[in-house]
């Protein structure tokens, strides 16, 4: 009955900051939910809307069923009328397990692997020849044909160039009455004890009947000497000319007919790196090994060998057994100890890390007794290797950090997969080829593919191409053509991650589904908008409801509908400002409305700032997709990176800038992507990066436990003639320790009830009424104030009451300068939004003393900002330039791009086709470059303003 309505209607939504308000969302309609950071979008799109959707649909389930799943709470909210299934399309879930990939997450591989399974070629590993795969017919033809008239033998292959005696072979089949056998390649009788010399590689076959070939040999006695050769052989037959001494090769299974290696038919998982029967051996289908990376482990080539290795002896903690080893070596060798490393012969080197064959005798002492042993040494890779490799073993993870670097794994060259999975080709290109191709690329492929193909393989593979190419174009309509299918999914941003599996959506085309969508247009270059937006509305068309939180301005006038949640944030939002069509909302009077209509606007500077003359260079970067990028900043400027998605703008500043500076200031062990050298550093004395990660993981941390002052504000407590005539000390004031906490719900302020096989519920605490803290602790007050109404504070009230006390008051006033006056300072952290857990995190840093010689990397900053809070932010961000601090803001939005100093725009493309740098300058310059994509929406932009 719901379902024919054409609302969702929504009454009474509490959850979070919502005041009680009641929605009505038009069905299969695209409606934006936008407002400032923080008003209440999400509590309404996400934790009401979702969050019901989801809750009936577990309804749905048994109570049995109910019981693993783990309830749902059910949101603040009178009732939801009208609501379809529920699927939300997050930035959060990205899958960081190795094996994830673009092709399995969109299931373009699995139909690769079934494709490849089915209509592939193969060749042979030995020879490069096409395999072969005969039926019995086509075997006694084949035979036939070739040997009319000619003496055979018809021989199984039992060992292929093996070392070994092979005495026990002999002995069992002697027992099962064969009399004769091939041994590299003469045929001998077989005797009792005979054994081969175990140290040379040998060839043994089985000699299963020989014939003279001619019509007095019926068919019948040929089949079954050939169907009992293949039972002994595993499925493979060879036939011995006498005359020639040469052998062919015939088997069931796929075959090369020179030298026989044969494999399994192969099946989909022959093609999976998830697989055993599939995945590379050495690197068990990961693409790469962790190996010692030598560089860390001598970094001091002017010390000895045994000083640069005194950090890894104290991880090791036991390491006396291998220095005894290690000096037995230098004995061997009659070297000092205290040599340089630089001064070591190559060959001592080769022994500490590679090993000795030969056995060492070493003195060890054991309870005053002197023992010499003699010790065969494998070598400090083997050593190190085998620790990192296993899991259970406590080091294992710090001498993976401290020792060990990744390498695409030599076997099969990042391919992941085995050798002989890699020989199935089609069109000329095995699996491993193709899932390197970028998306734009495969599915030229795949349009192309069929021309190479037999009409019968043409036949099985069109259903199958049909349904990649499908799933490709969408993946090319939400702007992702720059991805490859074996781009490892950790590496996705969260906007592509999002965009990926909205691609899936659609391809999936169900209808009657309300989607739920936060910001889609994250990471999206202003060119890949237009895509996007017609994505969506491609959802809406065949019979959706879409519903984005977003505050791109492209989607906002282009949805079907908006609902303005307002009017401020926090406290001061939860309630629906405006809603209606898009056109009209221009005319109307709200503060999103008047960033929409040009009435206000963020000013572009009058002059740009010049910088401190000093600049930071990176000579020869070659990460990723980067072309020996040279990167020139200039210091003590708003330096703005652009470019579309994929051109690597990551890659060059946080993987490559952002850790040689790491390294440099704080010895950081992640290592920077390859390049040749930097200059510059002598002008810098810290990095610092901002990003839009959780300020804390638990209900425990929140604003001010991050931004140091509630040690602050627990000292200034301790310090109150009441707390000192009671002897209270400051952990009296913490709500994460025993003495000064409510013991009832151990200062969580909640108390959990579990219900069985119904959801858990939070309930206040009864005994401190979600004070956190116990009566006594309660009864210190400061202005009248307990430690539980301080904390219970919004950042505005907090200004005005610690305007006396300094220290406090620094950093309260700075979160409110970062527009975050409406949070409390006990507010728990894990319900806030990336953007204001951004702010928290510059408030804090804009609140320490500044030396002016700092660079920030931000990465994104505008991810979920209204237009009036990146004016806010934009106004923080210019004071700590003005400090004479450096800032590198890696970014798509145009009003922060407008307002740089310095813009260097990467590109020309995505994926391969980018990786340069196509312009830099001040934004008026990068405006007038024909190169640059950017510039013409920037162009735009300058002209508005």
């Amino acid at each position: 009955m719901s379902m024919d309505k054409d609302f969702i209607e929504v009454y009474g939504a509490r959850e979070h900051n919502l005041k009680n308000i009641d929605v009505k969302i038009p069905r299969n309609e695209l409606v934006v939910i936008t407002g400032l950071s923080g008003s209440g979008k999400s509590s309404l799109a996400f934790d009401t809307i979702y969050a019901e959707g989801q809750r009936r649909y577990i309804e749905t389930f048994s109570a049995y069923a109910r019981q693993f799943l783990g309830g749902l709470e059910r949101p603040d909210v009178d009732k939801i009328d009208g609501l379809s299934p529920v699927i939300a399309i997050e930035q959060k879930t990205t899958n960081k397990n190795p094996r994830s990939t673009v092709g399995t997450i969109t299931e373009i591989y699995d139909f690769l692997r079934l494709l490849y399974a089915r209509a592939s070629t193969a060749y042979s590993v030995e020879t490069n020849e096409k395999m072969v795969a005969y039926t019995d017919d086509q075997i006694i033809e084949l035979i036939r044909q070739q040997y009319d008239g000619k003496k055979i033998a018809i021989l199984s292959p039992i060992v292929r160039s093996r070392k070994g005696h092979y005495r026990e072979i002999f002995v069992t089949y002697s027992k099962k009455g064969f009399l004769q056998m091939r041994i590299d390649g003469e045929l001998q009788d077989i005797a009792p004890g005979m054994m081969l010399d175990r140290y040379k590689t040998h060839d043994i076959e089985l000699l299963v009947d020989k014939m003279l070939l001619n019509d007095k040999v019926n068919d019948q006695r040929l089949r079954s000497s050939i169907d009992h050769a293949m039972q002994q052989g595993n499925g493979i037959t060879m036939i011995l000319n006498y005359e020639t001494n040469e052998t062919t090769f015939f088997s069931r299974s796929l075959m090369c007919p020179t030298s026989g290696v044969s494999y399994a038919l192969p099946e989909p998982n022959t093609f999976s790196f998830n697989s055993p029967k599939g995945s590379c051996p050495t690197c068990s289908g990961l693409g790469e090994l962790k190996v010692v990376n030598v560089e860390k482990l001598f970094q001091d080539h002017n010390k000895s060998l045994f000083d640069n290795l005194e950090e890894f002896f104290e991880v090791l903690k036991n390491s006396s057994r291998l220095e005894k080893q290690l000096e037995a070596i230098y004995v061997k060798h009659n070297i000092e100890q205290k040599t340089p490393y630089k001064k070591l012969p190559q060959e001592l080197l080769d022994n500490i890390m590679n090993g000795l064959t030969e056995t060492l005798n070493v003195e060890l002492k054991f309870a005053s007794v002197k023992k010499t042993y003699k010790i065969d040494f494998e070598g400090l890779n083997e050593f190190l290797s085998e620790i990192m490799e296993d899991k259970n073993n406590p080091i294992s993870n710090s001498i993976s950090k401290k020792f060990g670097k990744k390498i695409i794994c030599p076997t099969c060259e990042g391919k992941r997969l085995k050798k002989e999975a890699l020989f199935f080709r089609i069109d000329n290109k095995n699996i491993g080829e193709v899932a390197e191709m970028d998306l734009i690329s495969l599915q030229k492929w795949i349009e192309d593919a069929p021309i190479s193909m037999t009409a019968n393989q043409q036949q099985i593979a069109s259903e199958i191409l049909k349904e990649i190419y499908i799933r490709l174009s969408f993946l090319l309509d939400v702007g992702l053509d720059y991805l490859s299918l074996n781009r490892s999914s950790r590496t996705l941003s969260g906007g592509e991650a999002q965009r990926i599996r909205l691609a899936t959506q659609i391809g999936s085309q169900l209808v009657n589904v309300l989607y739920i969508l936060d910001e889609p247009s994250i990471g999206l270059h202003q060119r890949d908008n237009v895509k996007l937006i017609d994505s969506l509305k491609k959802l809406r068309d065949i019979g959706n409801s879409v519903l984005v939180v977003e505050h791109d301005k492209d989607m906002i006038l282009e949805s079907d509908y908006v609902i303005d949640v307002g009017p401020k944030a926090g406290k001061n939002g939860g309630q629906i400002v405006w809603e209606g069509e898009p056109n009209k909302m221009l005319k109307s009077d709200t503060l999103t409305s008047n960033y929409l209509n040009n009435k206000l606007q963020i000013e572009v500077p009058k002059e740009r700032r010049k910088g401190n003359g000093n600049f930071l260079k990176i000579i020869g970067a070659t990460g990723n997709n980067l072309k020996n990028v040279n990167l020139t900043i200039p210091l003590g400027e708003l330096v703005v990176v652009s470019g579309v998605s994929g051109s690597g703008k990551s890659t060059l500043i946080n993987e490559t800038l952002y850790r040689i500076l790491n390294q440099h200031f704080f010895r950081a062990e992640k290592d920077p992507m390859p390049y040749k050298k930097i200059e510059g550093l002598e002008h810098l004395d810290k990095v610092i990066e901002v990003d839009q990660s959780p300020i804390g993981r638990t209900p425990r941390s929140n604003p001010a436990t991050y931004t140091g002052i509630f040690s602050d504000i627990r000292a200034l407590f301790t310090n109150l003639p009441e707390a000192k005539i009671r002897g209270y000390k400051p952990g009296r004031f913490s709500f994460n320790v025993k003495g000064g906490r409510c013991e009832t719900c151990q200062g969580a302020g909640l108390r959990v009830i579990e219900m069985n096989f119904l959801p858990d519920i939070h309930v206040e605490c009864e005994t401190c009424n979600g004070k956190r803290f116990n009566r006594e602790t309660l009864e210190v007050r400061y202005k009248g104030k307990s430690i539980a109404d301080v904390l219970d504070m919004t950042v505005n009230e907090a200004v005005e009451f610690f305007e006396p006390i300094p220290k406090i008051y620094r950093y309260v006033q700075m979160l409110q300068d970062v527009g975050l006056g409406y949070i409390t300072l006990g507010q728990q952290s894990t319900t806030l939004s990336g953007g204001e857990a951004q702010r928290v995190k510059l408030a804090t840093e804009l609140a320490k003393k500044q030396t002016g010689k700092t660079i920030y990397i931000l990465d994104e900053p505008t991810t979920g900002l209204h237009f009036e809070d990146v004016n806010v932010l934009m106004k923080v961000i210019n004071k700590i330039v003005e400090f004479g601090n450096s800032v590198i803001i890696i970014e798509h939005n145009l009003d922060v791009i407008k307002l740089a100093d310095y813009v260097i725009d990467i590109g020309p493309d995505g994926g391969n086709k980018g990786g340069k740098i196509v312009a830099e300058g001040t934004p008026e310059e990068i405006a007038n470059n024909p190169k640059s994509v950017t510039g013409k929406f920037i162009k735009e932009e300058l002209k508005n303003n």
